[in-house]
């Protein structure tokens, strides 16, 4: 199955820029319907604004954007490319300008919709949608700070912790990644801890 980064949720950020105010907004949508619903959306709450400029990815699907009214290639592309950089899919990124008097020109319109852009995914939030193979692995505690690291070196998840007699924990990693993540718990603790995998999911988490 494909892995990919996706917005973990809705994230929304502003910022003034010579006395215009931009509003960016990011969505997770699933299909082109959605993301067309929410640049729809964003038009009819911010019917007032001056330009409500939008771009979206689709995963196996389309990718579009729109300057709604700004000069060509200062608005919607610029936000498309931020979506590109930050290897996002499923996105849609709509930027509302609220004009404040002063004109930015061409390189300052395409500075500040890269900003709304960026700004408003670092809100979201990225999660990566993969296998991810659920491990479960009782460990005493003072194995349990050693262990925590190596999750997080492997690009792991703890998803649950109990604590009792000894810390039991439930832990996400990459299902490529499983068997070097198990084998290096047992080395790591001198065949102490050994982990278990009880399943595998196919969706996002944060990254």
């Amino acid at each position: 199955m494909d892995e990919y980064l996706v917005p973990t949720g809705y994230g929304e950020d502003e910022f003034i820029e010579k006395k215009s105010r931009f509003i960016g907004r990011v969505w997770l949508v699933e299909s082109e319907e959605e993301a067309l619903a929410r640049i729809a959306e964003m038009k009819k709450q911010h019917y007032d604004a001056t330009h409500n400029c939008w771009a979206y990815v689709i995963k196996d699907g389309p990718m579009r954007f729109s300057d709604d009214g700004e000069p060509g290639g200062t608005a919607g592309n610029p936000m498309m490319m931020v979506l590109q950089k930050e290897n996002l899919y499923n996105v849609c990124c709509v930027v509302t300008r609220y004009f404040g008097g002063t004109l930015l020109g061409a390189g300052g319109l395409v500075r500040a919709y890269t900003k709304g852009a960026k700004i408003a995914i670092d809100a979201a939030g990225k999660s990566m949608k993969r296998v991810w193979s659920v491990i479960y692995l009782p460990c005493p505690y003072t194995y349990y700070e050693r262990v925590k690291l190596e999750v997080e070196a492997q690009g792991g998840i703890i998803r649950d912790t109990q604590f009792g007699s000894e810390v039991e924990l439930e832990i996400l990693v990459a299902q490529g990644d499983t068997q070097k993540f198990l084998d290096k718990i047992v080395d790591m603790t001198a065949g102490t801890v050994e982990g278990m995998e009880t399943a595998q999911e196919y969706r996002a988490f944060p990254v």
